[in-house]
């Protein structure tokens, strides 16, 4: 009895033992599975967190621009997902102005870079194409938003030098197709900002239509057959082929001298044939040779239209596409005997803070 005893404690405590191996071997399993299991999740988290941080700290796209209007109107729908830096120094000719040396650094940066096209800032584009990195854009908004059937030449700009007019920017619909166009482009190099883009852009359609329905509405007070321009420089060109307007003439030659006697005294004729109450000049181009013009035929003459360099200075409410036209437009129709009380009262304020660099 003693020795069954015996063996059955000793195959209890053999059983006990292993037994015991068991449950210590199942615990140890079970404890490094949820530490596994833990820190797994861990990881996923923090990468997570990461991801979510990188997205949100991600850096503005770097654009540059060339004229003021453009540089104004890629400030109204990129917002503060875009740093932008202006090229031409506001109230520069932009026709013949030469991009100094330490351009090609700005563009050798840049994600994408925005001109007008249509030739007016050559000597700028091929600096772009010689410094712009592969996987960079350049984006001719006048040359997308323009077919090349509807390109009007004129005397500042004859057909015979293959040089379009390429001031698209003043007419209200070519201003939203540019917007437009920006908005697109931007969307595809920073899709996380795609509905900030869109909501900016739409905000400024809506402003931009709200000024092209006051103009047609102040226009109006014009007198009959008095909506004709006579100006120095003929950046109006588009905007008065869609809003029935007449460019009489531009004083302006292409190649930007002063005009020759003969071309003087054609102007003079024309003026005095179409009995134009204003004859409008150029802030950027200002004119002797129209003032005379001015005291010449009895017309007045206004020279504080702006074609590229906005009012106010940068930061102002009015320094914008928006502030420009309204001044022209209003200036326009009050100088050929209209009034512009509509015009005057299209609210301009940017809901958008326009950081954009503008070179003065």
């Amino acid at each position: 009895m003693r020795t069954n005893l015996r063996n059955v404690l000793i195959v209890a405590g053999a059983s006990a033992l292993v037994l015991a191996g068991c449950s210590s071997s199942n615990e140890d399993s079970s404890s490094e599975s949820t530490a596994e299991a833990t820190a797994t999740e861990t990881a996923e988290d923090a990468a997570e967190g990461t991801a979510e941080e990188d997205a949100g700290s991600s850096d503005p796209i770097l654009v540059a621009t060339t004229v003021s209007p453009i540089t104004s109107i890629v400030s109204r729908v990129g917002g503060d997902c875009v740093d932008i830096e202006g090229i031409v120094p506001e109230g520069t000719n932009s026709h013949t102005f030469e991009p100094a040396p330490s351009v090609a650094a700005l563009l050798s940066d840049a994600d994408v870079v925005f001109i007008n096209g249509l030739q007016l800032e050559d000597p700028t584009l091929e600096m772009a194409e010689a410094n712009m990195r592969e996987d960079a854009i350049l984006v001719e908004l006048g040359t997308v938003a323009l077919p090349e059937e509807e390109y009007i030449y004129d005397f500042s700009f004859p057909e015979e030098e293959g040089k379009p007019n390429p001031h698209l920017w003043t007419d209200p619909g070519f201003a939203i197709e540019y917007a437009n166009i920006v908005r697109e482009t931007l969307t595809e190099q920073a899709p996380e900002c795609a509905d900030q883009f869109q909501s900016n852009f739409e905000s400024f359609e809506a402003q931009v239509n709200e000024l092209a329905d006051a103009i047609r509405e102040d226009q109006q007070t014009v007198p009959e057959g008095q909506l004709k321009l006579v100006t120095y420089h003929d950046a109006y060109a588009y905007f008065a082929d869609n809003y029935g307007w007449e460019v009489v003439g531009a004083l302006q030659p292409s190649d930007f001298a002063d005009p020759t006697p003969s071309e003087v005294v054609t102007l003079i004729e024309q003026i005095n044939a179409e009995g134009v109450p204003t004859i409008f000049g150029s802030e950027v181009f200002p004119s002797d040779v129209l003032a005379e013009i001015g005291n010449e035929t009895g017309v007045n003459y206004e020279d504080s239209l702006r074609d590229d360099d906005l009012p106010g200075a940068p930061g102002d409410a009015n320094h914008s596409w928006l502030g420009l036209m309204q001044y022209n437009f209003a200036t326009m129709i009050e100088g050929l005997g209209g009034e512009a009380p509509n015009v005057e009262a299209v609210d301009i304020t940017s809901p958008v803070p326009d950081t954009a660099n503008y070179p003065q």
